[in-house]
C-alpha cells in the first residue's frame, strides 16, 4: 500500500543536486514549460572545489561559460555519488532533463550515457551551431531562450509508451513501486519491462525506482528539518529504517543525519534563487 507522502510548499525542481548548490556562490533555477525538461539552472563558483553528483535519473547538459576555454558536456545520471570538479571564477549554465528522458539531439545510445560525461559538441551537430551564442550570453534568460529556440524542438523523445508508463508510475509513487506492480499495470513480463526500459533510458526499472526514491528522501530532508527518519523510511516504502539508512548512504555517500546537518548549517534552501 502506498502511503500519502510528506509534502513541501517550496518550488520543486523534481531532482536534487545539493552538493552543487553548496559548492556555488550563486545558484539560480528557472522552471521549463517543456515536458522533457525539468528545469534550467545557472551557478557561479568562487573557489575551486570537488563536489558530488548524486543519482537523480536525469541527463544534464552543462555549459562551462569560461571566457578563455568554454566547453559543454552531456552528463548521464550516476548510479552512485560521483566526484565533479568545479573551477574558480567559472559561470555554468545547465539544462536538466526530466527523469528518464534522453534528448533527441544527441547521437549516443542511452546505455552509453549512464555514469558518463561526454563532450556535447562531439555527439551533437545541432549543439555545435548554438554553442558560441549560449556560452557568450550574459543572462540565464537569454541562454534559456537560445536553447529553447534551437534545441528544444529537437527533443522528440526516443522512449516507447511502455517506458513512459514506467517513468510515470515511478514518479507518481516516488520510486516505491515493485516490478510486480509494473507487470500488473502494463501487462508485460519483467523481462520485457527490463529490456525496453534499459534500451530507452540506460537504466533498469529497479535502478530507476531506487534513484527516484532517494531523490524523494533528499527533498524531504531538505525541506523538513524535524522529519523522523523512521517515518520517512516507512513513507517511502523501505522495509525498515536500517534499510533506508543503508540505501541512502550508498547513493549519497553520507548518512541522512550528516546530510541534513550539512544542509542546515549551510542554509541550503536559502542558497537557491527561483526565477
Amino acid at each position: 500500500m502506498i502511503k500519502p507522502h510528506i509534502t513541501t510548499s517550496r518550488p520543486h525542481t523534481a531532482n536534487e543536486q545539493p552538493w552543487f548548490v553548496l559548492g556555488s556562490s550563486r545558484y539560480s533555477v528557472m522552471p521549463s514549460a517543456h515536458p522533457a525538461i525539468s528545469h534550467f539552472y545557472a551557478f557561479d563558483v568562487a573557489q575551486s572545489s570537488t563536489v558530488l553528483a548524486v543519482p537523480d535519473g536525469c541527463v544534464d547538459v552543462v555549459f562551462d561559460c569560461d571566457a578563455s576555454r568554454p566547453s559543454a558536456k552531456i552528463c548521464g545520471t550516476p548510479l552512485t555519488a560521483q566526484a565533479v570538479d568545479l573551477h574558480k571564477g567559472h559561470h555554468y549554465f545547465g539544462v536538466r532533463f526530466s527523469p528518464g528522458v534522453i534528448p533527441g539531439f544527441i547521437d549516443v545510445l542511452a546505455a552509453d550515457l549512464t555514469e558518463r560525461e561526454l563532450n556535447l559538441l562531439e555527439v551533437s551537430r545541432f549543439a555545435q551551431r548554438i554553442f558560441d551564442n549560449i556560452v557568450q550570453a550574459p543572462l540565464l534568460a537569454e541562454q534559456m531562450r537560445l536553447f529553447n529556440d534551437y534545441l528544444a524542438p529537437r527533443l522528440t523523445g526516443k522512449s516507447s509508451n511502455l517506458t513512459s508508463m514506467v517513468i510515470q508510475q515511478a514518479l507518481r509513487h516516488r520510486g516505491a513501486i515493485r516490478i510486480q506492480q509494473l507487470e500488473d499495470l502494463s501487462g508485460f513480463t519483467s523481462r520485457t519491462l527490463h529490456r525496453q526500459f534499459s534500451q530507452d533510458t540506460g537504466l533498469s526499472p529497479k535502478a530507476f525506482c531506487r534513484i527516484i526514491r532517494c531523490q524523494a528522501a533528499l527533498d524531504a530532508l531538505n525541506t523538513q528539518p524535524d522529519v523522523s527518519f523512521c517515518e520517512l523510511a516507512l513513507d517511502l516504502g523501505f522495509s525498515d529504517q536500517s534499510h533506508f539508512l543503508r540505501d541512502f548512504k550508498k547513493l549519497v555517500s553520507t548518512t541522512p543525519c550528516d546530510y541534513q546537518r550539512q544542509m542546515l548549517q549551510n542554509a541550503y534552501t536559502d542558497r537557491i534563487s527561483y526565477a
